[in-house]
């Protein structure tokens, strides 16, 4: 039996090895050859990139900007920071939308932060301005575990070397580097698109439907059109599969809105409703609140990612030459940036943080871009020939890969040292505390740019806007008497309308004033020095004397030099 089944071996063995051994190793060499996609670049490890190093770098970067990111919108913290503050600590600042008359904005999501926030404020205490940067690194750390799932996810559909450039550019990008940190609805949206987009790459398409539902209802509802290619195409693949989880999640979320909403309104509304109906079906009137050309969003998307911008408006051009790589599921991920970009373009109130959803996606469709260059030059009629081009164009991705990434560190950089002066300024009131309690605070035309009421220590019983000519509406503190969160307080409209009651009458009240003073021509409030003491001043870019091309990006040297800088100021009145 042995010599037999020995015999059987040896005859199976030179079968494999004939005649059809040779044409087998013959069609390998060329066929495989010319169908694989990472063979010839060595990135054939099917397991793609592992999970820590993703999860690290990302955790990294996002814990520098959750301590260095500045507040790029006032809209920030008057709509999120300061209703945050108030159901931490009973005190902060209300704007129109949270009156129980209009219900534009979700207490639900503001709770979502809550969860972080509040555990902080029992273990820190007092120190307000460490619960602020508790909430953001809380934030950072969603933001870079969505986008360490979406890194994994490209490694495995597309390779290492797709998943390498991607990560680059989310960690170092000037737009994922400040937008992962903002306490915005957009940013929020921005993380859920993020999470749908590598669950659907990942082939989970329910999971990745039901993620992009809770981003829109529970972050921002106009970036449904952001999600929309992802659940159509998966609603129109697997719909059993994908409809009924969808659904569900989606009922789940809009009634804990809705309950959440009554509870703290006061009355039966839905925040998301609202925004819609005041936006969609009323037309709305946020164009009372500024309006940009069309143009707007190309400026600001190549400032906030350079080139990486461009390539990303470049990744439909390369899909007739990629389109076996990247085709179907690529473009749908990608898709939203050209769909997003056309209808923000076409209304008029047009501001940064609109573009938050999409911001992952232009990293992920410039990387794309970037790695198919040698495929531009690539025989289709020979997948073995190396031509000069070819090598050039390998050559070539790392070169535009560090060219983007220097320029955004360039953006970074002049951002976080031309505009901090802010929320440092106002970190120095803790170290006043000899001012003595029922302190005012006094701020004229810097409201715009205050940090939040997490930085107003408890000595200064109250922050006072002073009239220096702007005739909107203006924040006022929630009012407890009237109801706190359920108040509908007549000062308040949906018209841009200054109250009577918003502005500081006795200005021999003001304790401490803010003031920025530049080169103008007219003086300053706090430029008599009879009455005031200047207790801390820190430089400030000024943007309408600085040129577009000096300021935007850090060139070292020319940026100190040909920008013109004023002068944040805490001061505090001298006593008679």
């Amino acid at each position: 039996m042995s010599i037999t089944t020995a015999s059987a071996a040896r005859q199976r063995r030179v079968n494999v090895s004939g005649p059809s051994s040779s044409s087998s190793s013959s069609s390998y060499s060329r066929l495989d050859k010319s169908n694989s996609k990472y063979t010839e670049d060595g990135d054939d490890d099917k397991k793609g990139v592992k999970w820590l190093l993703p999860l690290i770098a990302l955790i990294v970067f996002r814990y520098m900007s959750a301590t260095s990111n500045i507040l790029h919108d006032c809209d920030e913290v008057f709509n999120y920071w300061e209703p945050l503050h108030y159901l931490l600590y009973k005190s902060g600042f209300q704007t129109w939308e949270y009156s129980s008359e209009f219900g534009l904005r979700s207490y639900l999501y503001i709770l979502f932060h809550e969860l972080a926030a509040r555990p902080a404020s029992w273990f820190i205490g007092d120190e307000k301005v460490r619960v602020f940067y508790a909430v953001r690194l809380f934030l950072g750390l969603i933001s870079a575990v969505t986008e360490s799932v979406l890194v994994v996810a490209l490694s495995r559909k597309y390779g290492k070397r797709l998943a390498t450039y991607t990560l680059a550019m989310l960690c170092l990008t000037s737009g994922c580097f400040f937008a992962s940190t903002s306490f915005l609805p957009s940013s929020f949206s921005m993380y859920g698109v993020t999470l749908s987009s590598a669950l659907f790459l990942l082939d989970k398409p329910a999971m990745a439907v039901s993620v992009a539902a809770a981003g829109v209802i529970l972050g921002w509802p106009f970036s449904i059109l952001v999600v929309a290619p992802v659940t159509c195409y998966c609603l129109l693949k697997r719909f059993k599969q994908v409809f009924f989880p969808a659904a569900a999640t989606s009922i789940v979320v809009l009634v804990l809105s809705v309950v959440t909403d009554y509870y703290y309104y006061g009355k039966w509304t839905s925040s998301v409703f609202n925004l819609l109906v005041y936006n969609v079906a009323g037309g709305g009137e946020s164009h009372l609140y500024g309006t940009e050309e069309p143009s707007f969003y190309l400026r600001n998307g190549f400032n906030n990612f350079n080139f990486c911008f461009v390539l990303a408006l470049l990744f439909v051009a390369i899909l007739p030459i990629a389109k076996k790589k990247y085709a179907p599921d690529l473009l749908v991920v990608v898709s939203p940036i050209y769909i997003w970009l056309a209808f923000m373009s076409l209304q008029p109130h047009k501001e940064e943080r609109f573009l938050y959803p999409i911001y992952p996606l232009i990293c992920v469709a410039a990387s794309a871009v970037i790695e198919s260059f040698p495929d531009l030059f690539r025989n289709k009629y020979d997948p073995e020939y190396r031509s000069v081009l070819v090598m050039i164009a390998k050559v070539l991705r790392p070169i535009v890969l560090g060219v983007i990434l220097c320029a955004s560190h360039g953006r970074t950089f002049s951002l976080i040292h031309g505009y901090s002066a802010p929320l440092e300024i106002y970190k120095h009131l803790e170290h006043h505390e000899d001012s003595g309690n029922n302190s005012v605070l006094c701020v004229g035309s810097e409201w715009h740019r205050y940090p939040s009421s997490f930085f107003i220590p408890d000595y200064v019983s109250e922050v006072r806007w002073i009239d220096d000519g702007f005739r909107g509406l203006l924040p006022h503190p929630f009012n407890s008497s009237l109801g706190g969160t359920a108040a509908s307080p007549p000062y308040f409209n949906n018209k841009n309308k200054a109250s009577d009651k918003q502005y500081l009458k006795d200005l021999e009240a003001c304790t401490f004033l803010i003031e920025l003073q530049l080169k103008r021509p007219y003086p300053s409030r706090g430029s008599d020095m009879n009455k005031w003491e200047v207790l801390a001043a820190l430089p400030y870019l000024d943007r309408e004397l600085s040129p577009a091309k000096y300021r935007s990006f850090f060139i070292p040297y020319v940026w100190q030099h040909m920008n013109v800088f004023g002068l944040y100021k805490l001061l505090r009145r001298i006593p008679e």
